[in-house]
């Protein structure tokens, strides 16, 4: 007999209450996030002047980014600035609560089964397509089966599990059949990734995620201007299930315009102007003006679910003798380079593998394992390994472009330098460095590198998609650490799989394959003008408009 579940019981430690988010599918950042991660710049749309609706209408929001989605079909990318409109044209079964736990949404209840390789959903009647059509099992099943499917599949197929089959088993209830139990599946079914696409879609042949997109969110898609705005207009329909609002209904205002704006301080002068009402990343250097300014407002995503950490290209010395990782951990003070780089309020120290507000994230434990600021540590186990004043260590450390990375590891670079270990710097651009440190590890020989990467995702199976082998990047792997990784995606019962979590985050701080440094709330700061009442950034950096009034 099925279970019915219809809130998902996280163990002894809750989710962490959240305020902002996520991948993301897990954004190799992520992600989630640049510039956070993953997430494409562009030369277009300098100008805040230019728009295709003027923000001087009571009835329409302006809403500057520093880059365009790539795609409004949640099949085809990873990027964080795609994954915020798929979250405003489309729907998904569950949803994320401002804890952070799953509850019902499009679905109105799910069972899981106690072998759990079977998951039934039954929806909620009701629910109607942006082209008029109602909403039911075979829009699910037909969404499901086009990510999955082998000719063609979701860049995400990974995080719908081993899908086996999809069945309709009547107009509101399908059932999904697993290979082995997926203890990850409910929480992605939260995610925007695993929006739910209505099934006329696939008449829309190849325009559909380019010039046209049906879906039964909050807004509806009028049209994109490649590099320069998407232009969204309230879905009357729009019935609100679990998502985390006050609003039951169709948002207040009619139109919601999504402009490209790549400069910062042009962002920020189109919203001080008035030309935009609401921007992401202000510049760093002006919050305190945004935040004395009578007019203007601030909000901070505190947890994205994106994590910062140093990872180790192992194939080479010195980083393939764990002495070595663990000397880089104990020379370098996390704490001292945060409050340099980013100050009192935007990023907080990360000492998990998984971020803060994902499920199994516990600080006090992860601190048991992890490394605290010793470099008379550091120097004792170079000193093993025959480094010393007069043979230094010689390593390359890489990071991604955006917001203050790259002060925070030249911040490194300099503490690295206190106990022997010469570091240079290279930056480039997420896909850039995704690629080079694939390449690195799969090199022999040469000078060792490690860098600072960030990636951003709502469960804790990121880890299984970082490390379990080949892993994301060709690096660390074992068959313990393996072992250890199919146990977190197996176990279904949330308590059982909590432990299975801690013992994966044990094994790779006590090896130090990956050493945590922070969670940022830099990379998405949000400004709004006064006017915009009722803002909220959601569970894992979801921007909500449900409840926004404009004044």
């Amino acid at each position: 007999m099925l279970q019915l579940l219809s809130s998902l019981f996280v163990g002894k430690r809750r989710l962490q209450s959240l305020v902002g988010l996520a991948f993301a599918t897990f954004l190799l950042v992520t992600a989630c996030t640049g510039v956070s991660s993953n997430q494409p710049t562009s030369n277009a749309g300098e100008s805040a002047t230019s728009t295709t609706a003027s923000a001087s209408s009571q009835d329409t929001l302006v809403w500057a980014r520093y880059g365009d989605a790539d795609s409004l079909d949640p099949h085809r990318t990873t990027t964080t600035l795609s994954w915020q409109i798929f979250d405003q044209l489309y729907d998904t079964l569950l949803a994320f609560n401002d804890k952070g736990e799953i509850v019902p949404n499009l679905a109105k209840e799910w069972k899981i089964s106690p072998d759990g390789k079977e998951v039934r959903f039954v929806l909620n009647s009701g629910i109607t397509c942006h082209d008029g059509s109602s909403f039911d099992a075979n829009d699910v099943k037909y969404t499901a089966e086009r990510a999955i499917d082998t000719q063609n599949p979701s860049v995400t197929k990974g995080a719908w599990g081993p899908i086996s089959a999809v069945e309709v088993v009547g107009p509101q209830t399908v059932n999904f059949k697993f290979a082995t139990p997926f203890g990850a599946f409910a929480s992605f079914m939260a995610d925007p990734f695993a929006s739910m696409l209505c099934d006329s879609n696939k008449d829309l042949g190849t325009e559909f995620g380019v010039t046209k997109a049906i879906g039964t969110g909050p807004w509806k898609l009028v049209g994109w201007t490649k590099g320069d705005s998407i232009n969204l207009e309230r879905n009357e329909n729009y019935k609100r299930f679990g998502r985390p609002v006050e609003n039951p209904g169709a948002p207040s205002f009619s139109k919601l315009v999504v402009r490209q704006i790549p400069e910062a301080q042009t962002r920020l002068a189109g919203l001080q102007t008035g030309e935009v009402q609401l921007i992401v990343n202000p510049p760093l250097d002006d919050l305190d003006s945004v935040r004395n300014d009578q007019n203007l407002e601030l909000h901070i995503a505190e947890n994205t679910g994106q994590n910062f950490f140093f990872e180790f290209t192992i194939s080479r010395p010195p980083f393939n003798d764990i002495r070595a990782r663990q000397a880089v951990a104990y020379a370098i003070d996390v704490d001292s380079a945060i409050q340099t780089a980013f100050g009192d309020d935007l990023v907080k120290r990360e000492r998990c593998p998984i971020s803060r507000g994902v499920f199994g994230n516990d600080q006090d434990f992860c601190a048991q394992y992890g490394y605290e600021h010793n470099p008379d540590k550091a120097k004792q186990l170079l000193a093993e390994m025959g480094y010393g004043p007069s043979k230094p260590m010689e390593v390359t450390l890489m990071t991604s472009t955006g917001d203050n990375r790259e002060k925070m590891v030249q911040i490194f670079q300099s503490q690295l330098a206190q106990v022997g270990i010469n570091v240079s710097i290279e930056t480039m651009d997420i896909g850039s460095l995704n690629a080079r440190v694939k390449q690195e590890n799969e090199k022999k020989s040469g000078k060792s590198t490690f860098d600072m990467m960030d990636w951003a995702w709502f469960d804790p199976d990121i880890l299984y998609q970082l490390w379990h082998s080949p892993g994301a990047y060709s690096g660390y792997q074992t068959k313990n650490l393996d072992a250890l990784l199919t146990k977190t995606r197996t176990t279904v019962d949330p308590a059982q799989r909590e432990q299975t979590v801690d013992e994966a985050m044990k094994y790779l701080l006590q090896n130090a394959v990956h050493i945590p440094l922070y969670t940022p709330g830099s990379l998405w700061v949000y400004a709004s003008r006064k006017e915009v009442q009722g803002f909220k950034i959601g569970p894992f950096n979801r921007p909500v408009f449900n409840d926004v009034k404009l004044q």
